[in-house]
């Protein structure tokens, strides 16, 4: 287990910047990409994944960088808007070369990017969920570490039938993965005997209280938020002053922080909420705590620590920095036979004898297409606008 303390960690990186005579030159150092949502609406989680992936940078240059060469994060903004990371990604790979690129999140930024991706042969690890990112003819170019929106709604499904519901209901925009949602909780719903209505409405309304009125008229007992932090915030207020005493679950990125400190303590109260879980007694978690200064790490920065870690350790496996490298050994690395490790720099001085990476996500297997095979959940209950842990499977 390589785990290092936050003055440990300033530290190293601190001699990694002062040391540049034990490596290469900076021109000829490996870049790797990282495109988050720096502002936007995803802008409360992109500065952490953006810093966990600097993280594990920083770490692995201390101990001698890859292949003999010095690795150089370039960082860009999304702006949770697929037209400003389209060109964000197309200045990652044309001018400045990356081997990877890091972090992308809506499913709709990454469905974007991604022809980007396997055109270049530049490989893309993200953490959208949206079945289709990985339908796409990507060629082996994607690999996600977010559980897909077919597992992500099923598991949520099947908690709000083991809560008690017999009507179901779906509200959400239109986005990539609406219509799998909508149709697996149909399936859902008609195996345990219950029914299911479900509702698309136009986004960045300034109030939907006649979608709610609509979603309402069949009266659900248990209703599930579609969609992202904004439209959740004014929707969960007309869903309150409509009266509604049923239960509602969303997604945790639509149910955050920020929501509940816009909104009066009442409107959110008893409001479930559901996330892919971090493996937090993992020494690879503990290292990202150390990294951030944080004692909670979200899933998003806990998925991007490991696709710094695999990209790095794919490389050094390949003995190459192409993204085809990374492309034809992340899984060498992420599921091999050899000794299991926790950090990229505990995997590069066990690589000879072979290693199997398992992360602050979880273990990173992939399937044939890139899907990441499993992974825990957790389940939040809101109370006095705070989510406090109600379950985990």
């Amino acid at each position: 287990m390589h785990s290092l303390n936050r003055r440990v960690f300033l530290g190293t990186a601190a001699a990694a910047l002062s040391a540049p005579a034990i490596l290469k030159a900076q021109s000829d150092a490996i870049k790797l990409g990282s495109l988050t949502p720096l502002t936007g609406v995803g802008g409360t989680y992109g500065p952490s994944m953006r810093d966990a992936i600097s993280g594990v940078i920083a770490q692995v240059n201390e101990a001698g960088g890859v292949l003999g060469r010095e690795i150089t994060l370039v960082s860009e903004d999304t702006q949770t808007s697929p037209e400003a990371a389209v060109r964000a990604a197309r200045k990652l790979i044309d001018v400045d070369g990356v081997s990877a690129i890091m972090g992308t999140w809506a499913s709709s930024i990454t469905t974007a990017v991604a022809p980007l991706a396997w055109e270049s042969q530049t490989m893309l690890l993200c953490v959208s969920g949206a079945d289709s990112i990985t339908q796409l003819p990507h060629q082996g170019f994607i690999c996600r570490t977010q559980p897909n929106s077919k597992l992500q709604i099923r598991v949520a499904g099947d908690f709000m039938v083991e809560e008690g519901a017999t009507q179901m209901a779906w509200i959400g925009p239109q986005t990539p993965f609406a219509a799998s949602s909508i149709e697996i909780l149909e399936e859902i719903a008609a195996a345990n005997g219950a029914g299911m209505e479900s509702l698309i409405y136009e986004a960045d309304k300034s109030t939907y209280r006649s979608e709610v009125d609509q979603i309402l008229v069949n009266n659900p007992d248990f209703l599930m938020l579609g969609g992202y932090a904004a439209d959740s915030t004014v929707l969960l207020r007309d869903i309150w002053q409509s009266g509604y005493e049923g239960k509602i679950i969303g997604p945790a990125y639509a149910v955050n922080q920020t929501v509940l400190d816009a909104l009066p303590p009442e409107v959110t109260e008893n409001v479930f909420t559901w996330e892919g879980a971090p493996a937090i007694d993992s020494g690879a978690y503990a290292n990202v705590q150390a990294i951030l200064g944080v004692e909670d790490v979200d899933p998003y920065s806990a998925q991007t620590y490991d696709h710094a870690s695999l990209a790095i350790l794919a490389m050094a496996a390949g003995g190459d920095v192409t993204g085809d490298t990374i492309r034809q050994n992340i899984r060498a690395v992420s599921q091999g036979e050899g000794q299991m490790v926790e950090s990229a720099v505990d995997g590069l001085a066990g690589l000879e004898g072979g290693i199997n990476y398992s992360g602050a996500s979880g273990p990173c297997d992939f399937d044939e297409i890139g899907d990441i095979t499993g992974t825990s959940f957790v389940f939040k209950q809101i109370s006095g606008a705070a989510a406090a842990e109600f379950k985990r499977v």
